[in-house]
């Protein structure tokens, strides 16, 4: 029997011809990615040399990455101090893979990997944030972590005790129409599951639709894949992840595409269309209550943020701006935008898109991941009702569970700052 692309990258990360579902496997990891967080990796990674005389030492400081962006700048003292330690230990420990608040290399982690060229096919990535899934994108495994798994990563440069997982095949078909995207396919598709549908497998997306899109839309999909409980998500590599590894990412090293054999073994087929496929989204107060944004069109909307891990790519601005150019955001609704890395910033600001967003009254911030987990940079009031391109919406999840949170595509978000209401973008957008 054939192996699915997560068998066959563990195989190879544990050093066997072969792995079943279900196998227990020590993966050797190819790339280890933290955030804010690693304060507490660092307490963790300490603790394991405690009281052994040796000096804590990491296995390969150049498969570490390190980025700060869910409380960039610092909000208090106390995010500031334990920015300071990690400085320090980055310093200290010659961790080259580090991302600073900064213009020209900040950015947000699931971002600033891929643009970086730091992940490529077959690659074990793993971070400790659920939403490490992006990185399926450019056809690796990539899984979250706890802080203390990760901390026994830094000192032994395997992940311990990792079950294969069932694999689920996603084939994705049709053409997407205009003024819907690779955020409405993942939101259908969650809807499609529900949030635990996929718990404790791997959604291999395949099809038409996936090979037309762009890598910026598959990180879209793997990103969100565990909203339906998905350990990862994964796109296998073909000729738009070494265009974008090569043009885009500047990786000149060879890339070699992990592919699925011909017999694989999936646990079951889940079939997409996306030819009549409407703008979707995702009601109050859970990231499976999807349904076509028309049933819930007309709501009125406190706060819109475009941005995040998610949706803050430089298609994703270029999709808002080009509905809001000429245009102004509703006297109602606040617009607050983030680009998902300076990079992109920089990009969005020689293509014009920055001004056009500005001039219709959005804010751009640095970018950053502070209104989605709800802790920096735009909290909401009490009773306010935000329509956001990010990737939850539990109560609380933006920082207040008094509000209500809508997850949309970047067309809908911006289509609905011009009329300060929950707007079909196919009817009051700009294509």
């Amino acid at each position: 029997m054939g192996m699915t692309v997560v068998q066959k990258i563990l195989a190879r990360a544990s050093g066997r011809s072969e792995v079943a579902v279900g196998d227990v496997v020590e993966p050797a990891v190819d790339l280890a990615m933290s955030h804010e967080n690693a304060a507490l990796v660092i307490n963790q990674f300490q603790a394991i040399y405690e009281g052994t005389g040796l000096e804590p030492t990491l296995w390969d400081a150049a498969r570490i990455a390190i980025v700060f962006d869910h409380r960039v700048p610092a909000e208090s003292p106390k995010t500031a101090t334990n920015q300071k330690r990690i400085r320090g230990f980055v310093g200290i420990n010659g961790i080259a893979k580090f991302h600073d608040i900064r213009g020209d290399r900040g950015g947000i982690c699931h971002q600033i990997l891929p643009e970086s060229g730091y992940v490529l096919p077959g690659a074990v990535v793993v971070g400790t944030d659920s939403h490490t899934t992006s990185h399926g994108a450019l056809g690796a495994f990539a899984f979250g972590v706890g802080a203390t798994e990760m901390a026994s990563i830094w000192a032994l440069g395997h992940a311990v005790n990792v079950e294969v997982p069932a694999t689920i095949k996603v084939n994705v078909s049709g053409v997407l129409p205009p003024m819907v995207g690779p955020k409405d396919v993942i939101l259908h598709l969650v809807g499609k599951l529900g949030a635990a549908g996929a718990t404790f497998r791997v959604l291999e997306f395949h099809g038409d639709a996936i090979r037309a899109m762009s890598t910026s839309g598959r990180l879209t999909l793997c990103n969100m894949a565990v909203e339906a409980g998905a350990t990862s998500g994964i796109v296998p590599a073909d000729a738009e992840t070494i265009r974008y590894l090569k043009e885009e990412a500047g990786v000149l090293e060879a890339v070699h595409p992990v592919v699925p054999d011909r017999d694989a073994a999936y646990e079951r087929t889940v079939d997409v269309d996306v030819s009549a496929l409407a703008p979707q989204i995702a009601c109050p107060h859970t990231v499976d209550n999807v349904r076509p944004v028309s049933e819930v069109a007309g709501r009125h909307v406190d706060q819109i943020v475009i941005g995040s891990c998610t949706n803050g790519r430089l298609d994703d601005l270029a999709v808002a701006a080009g509905i809001l150019k000429g245009r102004k955001v509703a006297s109602t609704t606040r617009m607050l935008v983030f680009p998902a890395s300076g990079r992109i910033y920089q990009q969005a600001l020689e293509a014009g898109y920055v001004a056009d967003l500005v001039r219709a009254g959005a804010v751009v911030m640095n970018a950053g991941c502070g209104p989605c987990l709800g802790v920096h940079e735009g909290a909401l009031g009490d009773g306010e009702v935000a329509l956001s391109t990010t990737n939850r919406n539990f109560k609380g999840r933006m920082g207040n569970p008094a509000s209500d949170v809508y997850l949309c595509s970047p067309a809908v978000a911006a289509a609905s700052a011009v009329t300060g209401v929950i707007t079909d973008p196919r009817q009051e957008g700009k294509p």
